[in-house]
């Protein structure tokens, strides 16, 4: 038996096209699995080389991100004082309202919140004893003109020696007495709202109306109809809003850094949203022994917005005493890590996308938008930053 020819027919023949199928598929099959199946996520992966981190951006990722590139600016930073205080209004614009005279309350109409004129009636008081003083006025009135007729008529004779001078200097002193009662009780009808200069027996009255002393805003009424209000009683309390101001307190080492004219910026805390603008306009000249303060007068710089603001509000302001430009960028191009700040810089932009390093930066003062930025080697005012969307690529 011919042991060649079995071993030679035992084996398989090879089939080489299929044979060469599967090799170039293992090959293919390797080659997918060692790239990466999301190209825009391996874009966004820091890269280090030489210790430098940088990140590849695609142009259509930059542009659906909503990322933009620009420069540092000049941008102007304050030294500011911090103080507390609250919206008020001048002595003048406020009027607690009572009456010279005791009397009923005989009619009042008026509710807290509700606008009053200037010499707008506010209530009335009743009481008997007004007559008296009206009467008083007419008979001393009607006394007058007799002792003023009898006081000339006395000088003519003691001028021609006719009369005693006895005779002449009572006739002057009790026209002189009368005459200065007739203006002491006319004053007192002037203070019952009554003109002493058209009053007559006719008008006598019992009762009086008490008006506004000042146009505004009544912010209480301490009276009710029927109840008896005592000389001067507080009854009604009115405020003009006109002209309302700050009137805040700063600590005393902060003396030497205010001065009048200074910008301040205020909120209230009803809408602690919103920042005005006032100014200083006056400045306290005595220092509070216990809290260690002194008082700041402020005014709106923008009038109109008075009607804004009530009496009693509570603000919270800061003022500025110093401004000095320096070169920064907006506070969302930085990230902080650790306790240092970093930025992202522009290496080159070729037409497939963006290439950023990542680069740590010195930072100085700070306000609600930029962060100064200090010398740094290899930075200045022609570099291109990324201005937003840092955060979000070196935390990933």
């Amino acid at each position: 038996m011919n042991f060649a020819y079995l071993k030679t027919r035992t084996k398989h023949p090879i089939n080489r096209p299929a044979f060469g199928f599967w090799v170039i598929a293992l090959i293919v099959g390797l080659s997918s699995c060692s790239s990466s199946s999301d190209p825009e996520m391996a874009s966004n992966v820091a890269q280090e080389s030489s210790g430098v981190e940088t990140y590849e951006i695609s142009t259509t990722q930059f542009q659906s991100s909503n990322m933009t590139l620009g420069t540092m600016e000049r941008v102007p930073f304050h030294e500011v004082v911090k103080a507390k205080g609250m919206i008020d209004v001048p002595p003048e614009n406020r009027a607690a309202v009572s009456s010279y005279f005791g009397g009923t309350v005989k009619e009042i109409r008026l509710l807290p919140g509700q606008s009053v004129k200037k010499g707008q009636e506010l209530f009335v008081l009743e009481n008997p004893d007004y007559v008296q003083i009206q009467q008083d006025f007419l008979e001393a009135k009607g006394q007058l003109a007799y002792l003023q007729s009898d006081y000339e008529r006395q000088k003519n004779l003691v001028q021609d020696s006719i009369s005693s001078q006895k005779k002449f200097l009572k006739a002057e002193s009790d026209y002189t007495v009368t005459r200065a009662r007739v203006a002491s009780l006319g004053k007192k009808l002037a203070l019952m709202n009554i003109d002493p200069s058209t009053f007559t027996i006719e008008n006598i009255r019992t009762s009086l109306s008490v008006r506004s002393p000042i146009s505004g805003y009544v912010t209480e009424v301490a009276i009710s109809k029927g109840a008896f209000l005592t000389p001067s009683q507080m009854a009604v309390t009115i405020v003009n809003t006109d002209h309302v101001h700050l009137e805040m307190n700063v600590f005393e080492n902060d003396l030497a850094k205010i001065s009048v004219g200074q910008p301040i910026r205020f909120r209230i805390q009803e809408d602690n949203s919103k920042e005005y603008e006032a100014f200083i306009y006056l400045i306290s000249k005595t220092i509070d022994p216990e809290e260690r303060t002194l008082g700041i007068h402020g005014h709106l710089v923008d009038e109109k917005l008075a009607e804004r603001f009530n009496p009693g509000m509570y603000v919270e302001a800061v003022i500025y005493t110093t401004s000095e430009e320096k070169w920064a960028l907006p506070k969302d191009a930085l990230v902080e890590i650790e306790g240092n700040f970093y930025a992202l810089t522009l290496q080159n932009s070729p037409e497939t996308g963006y290439s950023l390093i990542k680069r740590e930066v010195k930072t100085g003062l700070s306000n609600n938008s930029h962060v100064e930025i200090l010398d740094s080697p290899g930075l200045d005012e022609t570099t291109k930053f990324l201005l937003n969307g840092t955060f979000n690529l070196i935390k990933e």
